[in-house]
């Protein structure tokens, strides 16, 4: 009897054991296809993406090299008398910009292209935050002016410096400011403001009046490859990749990229740094004087 008590013992663990596996089984099959599932809709989302993103840039390339060709081609053409000089240096004008635009976009697609692949080489020293932002207001000034926008720059009188790479960050600053004047109407307010947080991080944040996006817009503004597919980017020329190249650079460089937007309200960035203290060497203590000599 006691045998027989025990052999069903057995067989009822078997039984369960066996059970037990077959529901591992599945439920780690099933966490397999789910996996593979999920990972393959994130790959169809992202070569949608990139599609789309391919499209658009045929737009976006075609559009200032038919302005340099077109343009181009009537300075090439014997001036008819009625041609004026000042109509050629209209046109002239005209190429330039047209392709400084298109040297703009093939920058950006490079530059994302160095990210994605931990290409990008950076040389960073301890620079002074005023001296680093003064160049880019210049640069953006005349084109915030010529829209009646109101630029406000502030910064803290002492600050410490911060360990970047100059070109890098410098470009991080001039894609948010040409961002703000892009998506802020006429007469509106961009401010940069340069802060040393409590914390002692030094925080820089610009701020505009603009459009602004919501929370769906904004994550996929900082999407790489992602922008292009809003209704913000086919409003406003560019390649959408000028968020998600500021804000991997910010990172690359020991930094922090927060963004606060809000439609019809406007939007602010804030890059917060590690604050650099230049430590100077003390000078060396001059030797003691030699001991005179007893008489």
């Amino acid at each position: 009897m006691h045998g027989q008590l025990h052999a069903r013992r057995g067989r009822d663990r078997s039984l369960l054991r066996s059970y037990e596996d077959s529901v591992g089984n599945f439920i780690s099959r099933r966490r397999s296809e789910a996996a593979l599932g999920a990972a393959r809709m994130e790959a169809e989302l992202a070569n949608r993406a990139k599609t789309d993103f391919l499209a658009n840039m045929s737009h976006e390339l075609r559009t200032p090299l038919n302005a340099i060709i077109g343009f181009s081609q009537v300075l090439s053409q014997p001036a008819p008398k009625a041609f004026s000089e000042e109509k050629w240096r209209e046109y002239a004008v005209y190429i330039e910009n047209a392709g400084n635009h298109l040297l703009g976009i093939i920058s950006d697609i490079l530059d994302m292209s160095k990210i994605e692949s931990d290409q990008i080489e950076l040389d960073l020293a301890p620079h002074r935050i005023g001296e680093l932002l003064s160049p880019c207001v210049t640069m953006l000034r005349d084109r915030i002016a010529a829209r009646g926008q109101v630029l406000d720059v502030r910064v803290s009188a002492v600050m410490p410096q911060i360990k970047v790479d100059a070109r890098r960050f410098k470009q991080i600053v001039i894609n948010l400011l040409s961002n703000a004047n892009k998506f802020t109407a006429d007469g509106g307010l961009i401010s940069v403001h340069a802060t040393r947080g409590l914390d002692g991080r030094v925080n820089v944040t610009v701020t505009d009046t603009g459009i602004g996006m919501n929370a769906e817009q904004l994550a996929t503004a900082l999407k790489p490859f992602g922008q292009v597919q809003g209704a913000l980017s086919r409003a406003h020329e560019g390649t959408g990749l000028g968020l998600p190249i500021a804000k991997k650079l910010t990172e690359l460089q020991g930094g922090t990229f927060t963004i606060e937007s809000e439609p019809g309200t406007g939007t602010r960035i804030t890059l917060s740094f590690p604050s650099h203290f230049v430590r100077l060497t003390p000078p060396a203590a001059p030797p003691p004087p030699p001991a005179k000599a007893t008489p």
